[in-house]
């Protein structure tokens, strides 16, 4: 976990660390837990490939880490991790993006196997979240129809308050995961990390995939989410999703630089990406 924890803080808020040196903590109902892990190794490498009928990955797996938020009273599970983002990739298949330099590429998965980019080479993911309800085993017995177990997110015109997150409110929880990473044959860098941050009255998080094919194109895509803590015994999870793209040729067309170094940090740029889609669910949580 980044930063240090104020015992005094947590305590005011009436949280609880994790028991048996878990990284996380319980608050108000939640446990939210990070789990950090190495790379993938070759085995369980060539065991992803055959799941996902695949003899692609990206160079860096961190396929054991994630980020769990359980609502402990209706066992409602809402967590992130790189298996269910490369299933999104695989499933998405969104053509290869056209780069000049191609032939360097030739050679990039199997040293001794002429490769053809016919597919995403980018690891670019639609995926938003995973959800599940976390039932008894005597719970399942009763329920006959697996749909009673899945959640639906309803589309909504709300918005996160991204302002009132800026408040001085005490950060009782910060930590980051990493999930995947590729650096397209040094041709720029594609990755996938959540950042998640918990304070007295709410917990919110950012799911980044961030992408840059150096001269070519740049592409990032965001999910928010924010579940503010209150009375009610249903509590509310709002989830909003931007994706922004634009070619390098399009920016330098507006004056914007050209030069890659100039679009390291996605925070800083992504204002100057045109909106390719966005929407804002919400997610009841059920009793």
């Amino acid at each position: 976990m980044e930063g240090e924890i104020d015992k005094e803080e947590l305590k005011a808020a009436g949280a609880q660390l994790l028991p048996d040196g878990r990284t996380g903590l319980v608050i108000n109902g939640w446990e939210i837990e990070t789990r950090k892990f190495p790379i993938l190794n070759s085995t369980h490498v060539q065991l992803w490939e055959q799941k996902l009928q695949t003899s692609h990955l990206p160079e860096m797996v961190f396929g054991e880490s994630s980020l769990v938020l359980k609502h402990l009273k209706s066992d409602v599970k809402i967590h992130f991790n790189a298996f269910d983002s490369l299933v999104g990739w695989k499933q998405e298949k969104l053509p290869p993006v056209e780069v000049p330099a191609a032939a360097k590429w030739k050679f990039r998965s199997k040293p001794f196997q002429q490769v053809i980019l016919d597919y995403d080479y980018t690891f670019t993911t639609p995926y938003c979240g995973s959800e599940t309800v976390e039932k008894s085993l005597e719970q399942r017995e009763t329920i006959s129809d697996e749909g009673s177990c899945k959640l639906h997110w309803e589309d909504c015109e709300e918005r996160i308050d991204l302002t009132a997150l800026a408040s001085k409110e005490p950060i009782l929880f910060y930590d980051e995961v990493i999930f995947y990473e590729d650096e397209l044959a040094d041709s720029g860098v594609s990755l996938l990390t959540v950042k998640v941050r918990v304070m007295p009255s709410c917990w919110f998080l950012l799911l980044r995939f961030w992408l840059r094919v150096d001269g070519v194109l740049m592409r990032l895509r965001d999910t928010r989410m924010h579940c503010i803590f209150g009375e009610s015994n249903k509590p509310v999870v709002l989830r909003e999703c931007c994706w922004r793209e634009a070619t390098f040729q399009a920016l330098a067309s507006k004056g914007y630089p050209s030069d890659c170094a100039a679009y390291v940090d996605p925070t800083s740029i992504s204002q100057r990406l045109p909106i390719i889609l966005h929407k804002t669910q919400k997610l009841k949580i059920p009793n």
